[in-house]
């Protein structure tokens, strides 16, 4: 018994097609498929995302001078 070993792409409509001259026309095979298994997502959800990424340089050093800003920013557009 002679094995080929080959990989495939599934085609539109759930189509395989195998096309190699060491299989003569009219042979009987076994056909055996393998599903490799889809790569889980790195993260399950954005907040997962967001604790990942490095810390990095940021606009205010605290909260309460980023709501100061905007406090300012909302005040200038009122005059």
């Amino acid at each position: 018994m002679q094995t080929l070993r080959m990989e495939t792409t599934v085609l539109p409509g759930h189509r395989l097609e195998i096309n190699t001259p060491e299989l003569p026309e009219g042979a009987k095979v076994q056909v055996t498929v393998v599903l490799e298994e889809k790569p889980r997502p790195q993260f399950c959800s954005a907040l997962e995302f967001l604790q990942s990424l490095p810390p990095g340089p940021r606009a205010f050093a605290t909260w309460e001078e980023y709501e100061r800003h905007l406090r300012e920013e909302k005040d200038a557009w009122e005059r």
